[in-house]
């Protein structure tokens, strides 16, 4: 099996204090069907064994499902698979000689921790801020009790499928969250069950959302297409509408 020979520049930061810069570094005997964190697995048994520290970096699940291997490859966050992850990316989509550039998410509020990990505890804060329905426990409600139009199940279940990696944010050129904030908007407020807290929900989100540092949206869909799991910018037009009737409600009362 033929094997590459990559050089990767990597970003090197020691603490979230620190100054950062880009390393860089020689991937040897790569093979096209390792995925891209397995190649960084083995750079760093290569640093490990010259006492060098390893470069950080986030996973977890690597079958694109939890979002956490999220790193902006030659200037592409998830890299250049579209509808994909990181871990999901294999070494046959470069080259033997290619140079890969590999940085974290960039994004006020997404501070570098170390190496490519970022704080996205942001995220974390916007869906306790709304992200969740309120309902009284006891035993389970009649799958009949609150009809729901098929079309609606299905944009809100498309929305749902939204994994809160912050792509969306980090190809943003103003770090907006507006598509990940539109998904937790569309998947809630299409369904009865998120209509008692519709109008509370998305004002919590929209005025956290500016409070945490995220920019304004300017509609060039960079997060969309970026986006492992192709959440449309259409949610983005239903959150402005949504905030736009909150607003309303909110004159009236």
């Amino acid at each position: 099996m033929d094997t590459m020979t990559l050089k990767l520049l990597v970003w090197r930061q020691a603490t979230a204090n620190d100054p950062g810069q880009m390393v860089p570094y020689t991937a040897e005997q790569v093979s096209p069907d390792m995925s891209f964190l397995e190649m960084l697995d083995v750079v760093n048994e290569g640093l490990i064994k010259k006492g060098e520290p390893p470069i950080v970096f986030d996973s977890d699940c690597r079958e694109g499902i939890c979002g956490m291997c999220s790193l902006v490859i030659n200037g592409i966050p998830h890299g250049p698979d579209r509808g994909s992850t990181v871990c999901q990316l294999h070494m046959r989509k470069f080259k033997d000689g290619d140079t890969i550039t590999i940085e974290p998410w960039r994004a006020k509020a997404f501070p570098v921790q170390k190496d490519l990990v970022v704080d996205r505890g942001a995220f974390d804060r916007l869906i306790a801020a709304g992200g969740y329905v309120s309902v009284n426990t006891g035993s389970a409600a009649d799958a009949s009790a609150l009809p729901v139009p098929r079309d609606l199940a299905e944009i809100a279940m498309d929305s749902a499928a939204c994994i809160g990696c912050g792509a969306c944010v980090a190809a943003c050129k103003n770090a907006s969250a507006a598509l990940f904030v539109g998904a937790k908007v569309s998947q809630l407020a299409l369904l009865p069950q998120g209509h008692p807290e519709r109008t509370s929900r998305v004002r919590s989100l929209v005025t956290l959302m500016d409070d945490l540092g995220f920019g304004n949206c300017s509609n060039e869909a960079e997060c969309e297409a970026v986006c492992p799991k192709e959440i449309p910018i259409s949610n983005i037009a239903r959150l402005r509408r949504e905030y736009m009737r909150a607003m309303v409600a909110g004159s009236r009362t």
